[in-house]
């Protein structure tokens, strides 16, 4: 399913480059930006919105205004580094506070973490086990990597997450080397180390003869 995104941003031009962001994630579209709070209300009643990119500082007053009075998820984007505001931000509700101006990658990640996170909800009921790891999947982009960079700080393993959450149901290492364009040996190296990160799952699919090969899923 597709999220919807409303990105709320006073200056146009920035608003336009954080919805490109937004639409080169498989799995996200990114609505007309809207500059104020009045146009940005009137969206949401209008239109289905999944998510809110919303900036701190707006000419009537900021973004968190917003996220307080619905129940939508929501990200800051924002230039203003005062700790107080930034705190003030995730007590109102945002999911994270991402400091402008940011590559797209930073936004990016985390809108790849925040579909596996989306996904955990659709279950009967939560252990306490999993969610603390999909909450540290989701905050923390170091987690899925443990010592040293994030997985998904590749540009690789970025495409291998995004074949994955496209794809129908598991696939095999080859069928992923194939989607994301690489050799079959580094497709599974990179599976390997989302595999130990617990990003993804594994399972083994057995055939008639020979060994059984390994299936590829996001969880």
């Amino acid at each position: 399913m597709m999220v919807n995104v409303l990105v709320l941003d006073d200056d146009f031009f920035v608003g336009q480059i954080h919805a490109r962001y937004v639409d080169e994630v498989p799995g996200f579209t990114a609505l007309e930006p809207v500059r104020d709070l009045a146009t940005a209300r009137e969206v949401i009643a209008d239109q289905d919105v999944d998510l809110i990119l919303a900036d701190y500082v707006l000419p009537e007053g900021t973004g968190l205004e917003l996220i307080r009075e619905t129940d939508i998820d929501a990200i800051v984007l924002s230039a203003v580094t005062d700790p107080q505001v930034v705190r003030a931000s995730l007590r109102a509700g945002a999911m994270t506070y991402i400091v402008k101006p940011f590559a797209a990658e930073v936004l990016q990640n985390f809108l790849r973490r925040y579909t596996r996170f989306r996904r955990y909800w659709e279950r009967e009921k939560v252990g306490q086990a999993d969610l603390e790891r999909q909450l540290r999947n989701l905050y923390d982009a170091s987690a899925a990597g443990g010592s040293g960079a994030s997985p998904a700080g590749s540009s690789t393993t970025s495409r291998i997450l995004a074949a994955l959450e496209e794809a129908h149901g598991p696939m095999t290492a080859l069928e992923v080397a194939e989607a994301v364009g690489a050799s079959r040996a580094t497709a599974q190296r990179h599976l390997a180390k989302l595999a130990e990160a617990r990003t993804i799952t594994v399972s083994l699919q057995y055939g008639s003869t020979g060994r059984p090969e390994h299936l590829y899923a996001t969880k």
